[in-house]
């Protein structure tokens, strides 16, 4: 069993937010897959089981807000006893350009606060899959300003394009593994 984790902020106020780049995936696999999330208190989050090309499944989109995304992931992992190898977390990066997105196998928290959130539930463990999706270049604006703005509507033409190539990039990742997706998406 995998758990793939978007991050994100919960509510319509934050929907086309670049921070909600990792829940915009999440809701594009949904819509393409064909399957519906559910809130589950007991995870403080919107959860879908479901059995993809014979591989089961659980998505998540935490609702702790993004400081505290571990909180859920944790909880998950926990109950359906989930090892750290078997995660995969999509994310926004502001140091990648709208339009890109990079497979990495571990890494520092890069200054995002949901993967530093993350790691900590995890124990200091950086070690876990991730796919960043970019939402750069930051004009001269204070990072968490920039990352809770809507995505413009030139941005928003390249994040379709983005969704289109994140979600044949998980299927790539859970059929064929880390090292494919690496090779052919990054």
């Amino acid at each position: 069993m995998k758990l793939i984790t978007g991050l994100g902020n919960p509510g319509d106020k934050y929907k086309f937010t670049r921070h909600n780049a990792g829940f915009m995936v999440l809701d594009y696999l949904s819509y393409q897959w064909n399957f519906d999330f559910k809130f589950e208190s007991k995870f403080n989050g919107e959860i879908a089981k479901i059995n993809h090309n014979g591989e089961s499944l659980i998505l998540l989109k935490p609702h702790t807000f993004m400081n505290l995304s571990g909180q859920s992931l944790i909880s998950v992992m926990n109950f359906y006893k989930i090892q750290k190898e078997d995660i995969l977390v999509i994310y926004d990066d502001i140091a990648m350009p709208v339009g890109k997105m990079r497979f990495r196998s571990k890494g520092s928290d890069g200054g995002h606060n949901g993967i530093k959130s993350i790691i900590n539930v995890l124990g200091g463990n950086n070690s876990f899959d991730r796919l960043k999706i970019g939402i750069g270049p930051q004009p001269p604006l204070p990072s968490e300003v920039y990352v809770l703005q809507n995505f413009t509507q030139e941005q928003l033409s390249e994040i379709k394009d983005v969704l289109k190539n994140a979600k044949d990039a998980v299927e790539v990742y859970l059929e064929q593994g880390l090292n494919a997706a690496q090779t052919k998406f990054n």
